[in-house]
This record gives structure tokens, C-alpha cells and sequence, in this order.
């Protein structure tokens, strides 16, 4: 029986997926798309994370500021996307990619999960220009984030994209009012996100809820596994990995 999500839901179960693309320090950087084409080419699924650009760019980076992977000042959302991609990446000779150039370059030949990076207060712009781009591909994907309300916005408009809901103890955030903290950590913002799985880090794994909401149907994929045994020790309670820094 095929899923109403085809291909992408049972891409969610395998292959592992490479944090950021298969990069490495003497390899291509994170989130370029050499990294990209070398997961594709190992056979991995790939994670990489979206931010909005100053003129409305989707644009593949993870930071916030521009420093550890440029070099360069300030922040990512201050500066247009055409400015954006004359940064090299690491002291590579690549160049921070848009989410269009991404999909792509890697058609349908990887599950993508497109991490969202929507500050609280600020959803709807990057989801919908996101979502512009990802109805024209054709190659299986999922939408992934921290953020419960991005996750209502997609539920809300577009139910039809896979949306898994990140989570993890939240001990590194302390900008977060300690209640909150606790629901987050408790994942009680799951009635509020409506996702179809759960990404988890691993120092929430084991975790009672989330075994219960797994025996409810909705698989839970685990990150960033960096050594086999992290992977070992919590394997009987997911049902994939987002990993770096070693062959999965």
C-alpha cells in the first residue's frame, strides 16, 4: 500500500542521514553542495538547514552569524542573497547555496530534511518561500524545525509536506522561561506542531513520551549521532539517524 507521502515516508526509516551533507574537515564544508553531492553519491538521505536571506532568499546555512563558516561580519539575514554567495565556505571554493540550487542538484536521488531556522515571532515568510520552491520538486523531502508554530503554519495551509518536529532537553536554553523549557523538553508543544515524526536529540533519548507517541504510529529519527556506539545505545527506541563525522 503506498503512503500518502509516496516515497518520502519510507526514506524516512532508511538510509541515515548526513548532517549538513557528507562533509568533513578535510572535505567539502557543511551545508555546500559538495556536501550534498557526496551523500547523494554515498547513498545517505541529507539534512540541511534554511534561512531567509534580506531580500527573501531561502538560503542553505546553519549559523545565524556569518563568522565560524565566512569569516565575514554580522548576520546572515542582513545581507541579500546575491552578496551571500560571493562567501566562501571554510576557506573552500564553495559557496553558500540557495535551497533552489540544492534541490536541484540533488533531484531525486536523496531525501532531503530541510530544516527551518524561523525565529519564534517571525513565521510565515520563510515557510512560504520555501514552500514555493519545494512544490516544483519532484524528489522526496520533509520540512524540519525547532519552532512548533512553523510546523502549525505548513499543518494549516499545506498538510500535504512531511513535517517532522525537532526537539531535545533544551538544557541550552537558557533564554527560555523555565515552564517553557519543560513543556518543550516534555514535548507537550507536539499539539501545537502536528508533525508526522519526531527528530530528537540524543540527550533526550530514551524518553517516555516520545515511546508512546512511537507505539502511536510516528517514528522518531535521532540527531546528530557522531560514533557508533551513541547509535548502539539508543537504536532500540528509533527508527533512524542524522549523523556526522563517521560512515553510518
Amino acid at each position: 500500500m503506498t503512503h500518502r507521502f509516496g516515497d518520502a515516508w519510507d526514506l524516512l526509516f532508511h538510509p541515515p542521514v548526513a548532517h549538513r551533507g557528507l562533509w568533513s574537515p578535510l572535505g567539502p564544508p557543511e551545508n555546500s553542495l559538495g556536501a550534498f553531492q557526496a551523500a547523494c553519491a554515498a547513498g545517505y538521505g541529507i539534512e540541511l538547514d534554511v534561512q531567509l536571506s534580506a531580500d527573501g532568499e531561502a538560503m542553505v546555512f546553519h549559523d545565524d552569524k556569518l563568522a565560524r563558516m565566512t569569516g565575514a561580519d554580522g548576520r546572515l539575514r542582513d545581507r541579500t542573497a546575491a552578496d551571500l554567495q560571493t562567501l566562501a565556505l571554510a576557506d573552500s571554493d564553495e559557496r553558500m547555496p540557495t535551497l533552489l540550487e540544492t534541490l536541484a542538484l540533488v533531484g531525486h536521488r536523496a531525501m532531503v530534511h530541510i530544516e527551518l531556522k524561523t525565529p519564534y515571532g517571525e513565521v510565515g515568510p520563510l515557510e512560504q518561500r520555501v514552500h514555493e520552491i519545494i512544490a516544483d520538486h519532484n524528489g522526496p523531502l520533509c520540512v524540519i524545525g525547532f519552532n512548533p508554530y512553523s510546523h502549525a503554519w505548513f499543518a494549516d495551509r499545506y498538510p500535504g509536506v512531511l513535517r517532522g518536529l525537532d526537539s531535545y532537553s533544551y538544557d541550552r536554553a537558557p533564554q527560555m522561561a523555565e515552564t517553557q523549557r519543560r513543556a518543550f523538553a516534555n514535548l507537550e508543544h507536539v499539539e501545537i506542531a502536528r508533525p508526522h515524526f519526531l527528530a530528537l536529540g540524543l540527550d533526550m533519548l530514551p524518553s517516555a513520551k516520545a515511546a508512546s507517541l512511537r507505539a502511536e504510529g510516528m517514528p522518531v529519527v535521532a540527531w546528530t549521532v557522531r560514533e557508533p556506539a551513541q547509535w548502539e545505545a539508543i537504536k532500540g527506541c528509533c527508527d533512524n539517524l542524522i549523523f556526522e563525522g563517521f560512515a553510518a
